[in-house]
């Protein structure tokens, strides 16, 4: 089959390294240009660069322009795949070829539709995630499920070992897809639309940390938030500060959320519910980083007590 590649970042490229390795033909290669945004940059590796490594041309463009559309249609493309790909793309594109438009989604369709669905099913206490190979419609994340991929999500994993972890589903699921539409076998599967959950792009006030929520609900955040992705804060003091490592007590604490201590080992923050009852434990912060970006033991950082604020205070 003749394939055009949609794709950007590392999601993108890892996509096309499929393609490539598949036993079909990339007659096309679209893709953004380099982008200076903070969760663009995370995971940059180039679709471009192993494009041109490999002979196939390359389309740089923001959006699906009517020059893309007439370049895809003069590749006569018997099928188009998209993996992460940030702007609309209209219905004269996705149904031009004759298998239409497959995209990949890295979550449990229709469950996490929307941006950074690894980061936000952690953060929310899914049991596991994975990636979606679904035909393109006029919605975003919603078409006809083809082939579906799952992992569970560990008690101690890191946001960023998920990401790599579902990036290591793309070439698997991407040949399944492929043979499926060669043999004709393919099943197609409708998402309950009743079912879908969507979650909207993340920005730096959702990094901030809750002390309303929970100390397990806190901890899970924070590791959710690892290197390279902007990591979890507060503001102690005026400053503001990262939380780079934290555990759930063993005891439990009580007074005002934010409240910080020096407890096991760390620095204990109440939190939760009602936490004058003293009934909820508290999430105790190891490591910390300052706002000129030393590194600090929590222990240490927290010493003079305080409390832990949604705003320099």
């Amino acid at each position: 089959m003749r394939i055009v590649s949609f794709g950007f970042q590392t999601w993108g490229r890892k996509t096309l390294q499929a393609l490539i390795d598949s036993e079909h033909e990339v007659v096309l290669a679209v893709t953004h240009p380099a982008a200076d945004s903070a969760y663009k940059a995370i995971w940059n590796d180039s679709v471009e660069e192993l494009a041109t490594e490999h002979g196939i041309p390359v389309h740089l463009t923001e959006r699906a322009d009517a020059e893309t559309i007439d370049l895809v249609k003069r590749a006569r493309p018997d099928v188009i795949v998209v993996n992460s790909w940030y702007t609309w793309m209209p219905a004269e594109l996705y149904d031009m070829p004759p298998h239409g438009t497959l995209n990949l989604h890295d979550s449990l369709l229709p469950k996490f539709t929307g941006f950074s669905p690894v980061l936000w099913a952690l953060i929310s206490g899914a049991e596991e995630f994975g990636l979606t190979v679904h035909r393109m419609d006029e919605q975003l994340d919603t078409g006809d499920i083809l082939v579906q991929k799952r992992l569970p999500i560990p008690p101690d994993a890191t946001g960023t070992e998920l990401v790599l972890a579902g990036m290591e589903l793309i070439p698997g699921a991407v040949h399944e897809a492929l043979a499926a539409l060669e043999n004709g076998t393919a099943v197609w599967t409708p998402q309950n639309k009743a079912e879908r959950t969507y979650f909207h792009k993340r920005s730096d006030r959702d990094s901030r940390i809750d002390w309303s929520l929970d100390a397990t609900e806190s901890e899970r955040f924070v590791r959710a938030l690892s290197a390279p992705y902007p990591r979890a804060y507060s503001y102690y003091r005026g400053e503001r500060v990262e939380i780079l490592d934290a555990v759930v007590s063993e005891a439990r604490y009580g007074g005002t959320a934010g409240r910080v201590i020096v407890q096991e080992g760390g620095g204990a923050v109440v939190c939760g519910a009602d936490p004058h009852r003293g009934g909820n434990h508290a999430l105790v912060i190891k490591r910390v980083r300052s706002a000129t970006g030393t590194e600090y033991d929590g222990a240490e950082f927290f010493a003079r007590g305080g409390y832990l604020t949604d705003f320099p205070a």
